[in-house]
């Protein structure tokens, strides 16, 4: 046997399609290979990596991971083939050399094991010889007719030469269908000259109901719908399935069927004189095999290509909204808005525990307002957070009465916060954890008023898909969303970094090398010695071992640490380095720490040399400028107007203030203060075209809008970013 055709190496392959050196791709690999997390390499081996970024590094290790994956299906196929018997060095070289798994896969098709097929019937009925005969040009349509008596035999239901004939062109049609030039020719046709059509769904006799009508009416724009393949956006896609999974609709994938039985019958009619019976094989290979094969191939690429562009909306998003702002050490007063049920109050302290608690009735104005005083005079917060779900207008309408004419030094900001995912919290096995003894409905507003002091902090409690900043999130692969969402709250959480002696045990389950287990062992540590006095303690946690401590420690941070750098996002292994920096400038570590005059006249290129680069010590002094400085930009509550209070408040246009609180394909959802948020279609977004409205926006973003259109009988509310001055 021939040796094996020389591959690409994988990191040569990356460097391509990444657009990156291959020297940063290997490094980069390696690092992973070894069990190194993202985090980490990100932030503490830019040398090794050439400086790749958190996106870079993520693109880098999921590409890895489905080449290694092709590379196993191609080993599979290559194996199975081997076995037949029918390996070729031509068949190998091509399935070594395919680039995708649509392509391995059509060149297995021919050796992959078969159902009981029309072709394969024939097979069976002795009638393939006839077929290799027109097959291989040997017989012309005269000559093939004649052929076929030879075949005629009714014990094998071969009752006629027209059966015979039949048999030969069903085995034709089927290596048509299996010649994997041909399939993957049909699908770039689709791509660029397809067409996407949805119908309305038949439904049986009987089975429409009322629900089934509003379930059509959501679905009538695309009762008789039609798209190009090649321009269809990603939300399409995705409203289109979610109508087919509810029996609202039904879509293919079209294609120019003249253009297609033309190309076929250039490529498979040449050199072969019984053209009768090759054509009536190539319209068949079509309408039988070819058609229903390719839609549902390019059904795949566009419901794969949607779900991927909806799950990095998604993961976008949540970033955004994980990294917004905190208030900070603040003291909080939580209103979980309700009419039947009760506002639900929970004043919390500057680091979150339960101050006191209250339940008070919109309806009742007079108590109402008398208990958020008490309240407020009790505890004196800094923000009263009031949740923006049902009520939550009413809510902070009368919590601003109830405030009128308070000393403006004492009174208290009112901000609307977003609650999605706090009823999940409520009832979760953390919550009763967290908080035990507290009725399940006050917990909401405790986790309302702790999600302003710290957004992460908080959000990391709650299952990322609960937390409502995606778009069709139940319609897309949840392993995949699950995945994607996962490693973003973890970049996020490494980011920001991490108080040991504070953080609960979810935040510290997402630091780098932890996870829940070694969460929990590093909560039970810390309160057995209530609090861990340096990072070196956390090599004492059970089953924490050297790799978790290189992995964590950077990220964890221990606010009045026996060491003055555990404070700091500087790593433990490069202690020494600033030890070093300090005596060279006859200073002790904690008198360099925030010394901007002694940090400024420090040669970097001096502390230069092994695996420290100019990158790391870059990095050392500006964390040695701002120890444990916090990468978020400062709060600073949105400022809605006082006259503006619902929908019908609203005027078309009007200039307004608003939060950006969802980012999707088509555009942005706005929060004006009204509970029903206004979309910004992405024709609205900017005064040019915008391809991707997170070009422009990002969810927590401050903006200013101007009202087009209002529809209160439908909830909706048209925006636009035109021409809108700041």
């Amino acid at each position: 046997m021939k040796p094996k055709p020389p591959r690409p190496p994988l990191p040569e392959i990356l460097a391509s399609e990444l657009e990156i050196r291959p020297r940063q791709a290997a490094e980069a690999l390696e690092l992973f290979d070894a069990g190194n997390t993202l985090p980490f390499v990100a932030r503490y081996r830019k040398e090794a990596t050439g400086g790749l970024d958190e996106v870079q590094l993520r693109h880098l290790k999921e590409r890895a991971q489905e080449l290694r994956a092709l590379e196993e299906r191609k080993e599979s196929v290559l194996d199975t083939i081997r076995e037949q018997g029918v390996l070729t060095d031509e068949l190998e070289r091509a399935i070594r050399s395919a680039r995708t798994r649509a392509e391995v896969d059509d060149l297995y098709l021919p050796y992959k094991p078969k159902r009981k097929t029309r072709g394969v019937r024939a097979v069976e009925r002795g009638l393939e010889p006839l077929a290799d005969g027109i097959w291989e040009g040997r017989l012309d349509d005269r000559k093939a007719r004649g052929e076929a008596n030879r075949f005629v035999d009714p014990a094998k239901e071969v009752p006629d030469p027209d059966s015979a004939l039949q048999g030969a062109r069903d085995i034709a049609a089927e290596r048509i269908s299996e010649d994997a030039g041909v399939r993957e020719w049909l699908r770039r046709l689709a791509r660029t000259k397809g067409t996407v059509r949805a119908k309305a769904a038949r439904r049986k006799k009987g089975e429409e109901n009322a629900k089934g009508k509003d379930e059509a009416s959501k679905f009538q724009d695309y009762h008789d719908f039609s798209e190009p393949v090649s321009r269809i956006p990603s939300h399409r896609i995705l409203a289109i399935r979610r109508g087919e999974s509810e029996g609202a609709l039904r879509w293919t994938v079209e294609m120019p069927e003249e253009e297609v039985l033309a190309g076929l019958e250039r490529r498979l009619l040449a050199g072969r004189p019984a053209r009768d019976e090759m054509t009536a094989a190539v319209h068949d290979a079509w309408r039988r095999l070819l058609r229903p094969a390719t839609s549902g191939a390019v059904r795949t690429e566009l419901s794969e290509r949607a779900e991927t562009e909806a799950i990095r909306v998604f993961g976008e998003n949540l970033e955004e909204l994980l990294l917004a702002p905190p208030a900070g050490e603040r003291r909080v007063l939580g209103l979980d808005p309700g009419f039947r049920t009760g506002v639900k109050a929970a004043t919390v302290s500057p680091t979150g525990a339960v101050l006191d608690t209250d339940t008070l009735y919109l309806h009742q104005e007079a108590s109402f307002a008398q208990g958020v005083r008490r309240l407020v005079e009790r505890h004196r917060p800094d923000f009263v957070a009031v949740g923006n779900g049902t009520a939550s207008r009413e809510t902070q309408e009368a919590v601003r009465q109830a405030l009128d004419g308070a000393d403006d030094s004492g009174r208290p900001h009112v901000v609307l916060v977003n609650e999605a995912g706090a009823s999940v919290y409520s009832a979760s096995e953390l919550a009763r954890e967290e908080l035990p003894g507290l009725d399940v409905s006050l917990r909401g507003a405790v986790s309302i008023a702790r999600r302003l002091q710290d957004p992460l902090a908080e959000l990391v409690k709650i299952d990322p898909k609960s937390i409502g900043v995606g778009q069709y999130q139940h319609d897309v692969n949840e392993h995949r969303l699950q995945d994607r969402l996962d490693q973003v709250v973890e970049i996020c959480v490494n980011r920001v970094g991490v108080e040991v002696n504070t953080a609960s045990i979810p935040l510290l389950s997402y630091v780098a090398g932890i996870g829940p287990t070694l969460a929990r062992r590093i909560q039970e540590l810390r309160d057995e010695r209530g609090g861990l006095g340096s990072r070196k303690e956390l090599l004492e946690v059970p089953r924490l071992g050297p790799k978790a401590f290189e992995q964590a420690a950077g990220f964890l941070r221990i606010r009045d640490g026996d060491h003055p750098l555990d404070r700091t996002a500087v790593h433990p292994e490069r202690y020494p380095l600033v030890e070093r920096m300090a005596r060279d400038r006859g200073l002790s570590v904690e008198e360099l720490v925030g010394n901007e005059e002694a940090l400024t006249r420090i040669p970097l290129d001096e502390y230069v040399g092994g695996d420290v680069g100019r990158p790391t010590m870059e990095d050392i002094l500006e964390e040695l400028r701002r120890p444990g400085r916090d990468p978020r930009e400062e709060f600073e509550p949105p400022a809605f107007r006082e006259d503006v209070r619902s929908l019908e408040d609203l005027e078309v246009g009007m200039r307004l203030e608003g939060v950006v609180t969802n980012v999707v394909a088509f555009g942005a959802f706005v929060d004006l203060g009204v509970h029903q948020d206004g979309l910004v279609h992405i024709s609205q977004l900017a005064d040019r075209f915008v391809k991707d409205p997170r070009e422009v926006v990002h969810v927590g973003q401050r903006v200013r809008v101007r009202v087009v259109s209002v529809e209160p009988e439908r909830g909706r509310i048209g925006l636009s970013m035109k021409a809108v001055k700041s």
